[in-house]
């Protein structure tokens, strides 16, 4: 059992549970469930740097990351440093987030911000709409073709852009469907948890332009984003650059200067 089946088994007994605590007709009253979403993707289009900032506490690769953070200072650095929308981790097992992080940072924030959780039930993503977010992030490696048609449906009646995050060739091929914004490639091999740049590189050419390309994991350099910017990506997902450092907006403000100087 790799890292994502143990997380996705663990997954499906924590939304049984949250489902028997909060009716889906509580998440429909939320203050939040009528708000309009701004497009993440359109956003990364019109952008010169697409850069998408993380939130994180702590991942299983890496254990912890930075625990000490409030998720508000987070949000109001990393918007001021310009970036295009913002990723909050909402697991709470492995990754040390909650839908309250997403609550808190949807209360100072104007940039998109998506909800980065593994979804599996239709549930989730009606918890992500009142909780304030505007994408919802689909793992092609945990979903079948007919999960994913159904859940990015579910998230477009609702308003939201959907990212759907793939690792390799077969993963992309059985997700590409009109009721997607972007396609992210995942550079992290998920059973060995190497990162390389080449995957998205090798796996640009396929897919169809009417997507916004986004690149995910061991983006670390203003030179990276270059070199993928020219295979046509426009969003580049960066965590654990920022949030190791002890003012994660501090070092995004830097990073986007030197990316667009």
């Amino acid at each position: 059992m790799n890292i994502l089946d143990k997380i996705v088994a663990d997954k499906r007994k924590e939304v049984d549970l949250r489902k028997s605590l909060i009716p889906v007709s509580q998440l429909e009253q939320s203050v939040l469930f009528e708000r309009k979403s701004p497009s993440l993707a359109n956003a990364l289009r019109q952008s010169a740097s697409g850069i998408i900032a993380e939130h994180k506490r702590r991942s299983p690769s890496k254990s912890v990351i930075n625990q000490g953070l409030n998720v508000q200072d987070v949000v109001k650095g990393y918007e001021a440093a310009g970036v295009c929308g913002m990723s909050v981790l909402t697991d709470g097992k492995y990754f040390g987030g909650s839908l309250d992080d997403l609550l808190l940072a949807r209360a100072v924030a104007a940039i998109p911000l998506l909800r980065k959780e593994f979804i599996i039930d239709e549930y989730q993503i009606l918890e992500a709409k009142a909780h304030g977010a505007d994408v919802i992030l689909l793992i092609a490696a945990i979903l079948t073709r007919d999960e994913i048609k159904t859940l990015s449906e579910v998230a477009k009646d609702l308003g939201l852009d959907v990212l759907l995050e793939v690792h390799n060739e077969e993963e992309l091929h059985k997700s590409i469907m009109p009721s997607l914004d972007m396609l992210g490639v995942n550079n992290r091999n998920l059973k060995t948890f190497e990162v390389s740049l080449e995957t998205s590189k090798s796996l640009s050419t396929q897919i169809p332009d009417d997507f916004v390309k986004v690149s995910e994991s061991g983006i670390s350099s203003v030179e990276a984003i270059k070199e993928l910017k020219q295979y046509g990506y426009q969003g580049f997902l960066i965590g654990e650059n920022f949030m190791k450092t002890d003012n994660p907006g501090e070092y995004a403000t830097t990073f986007i200067k030197k990316l667009e100087s």
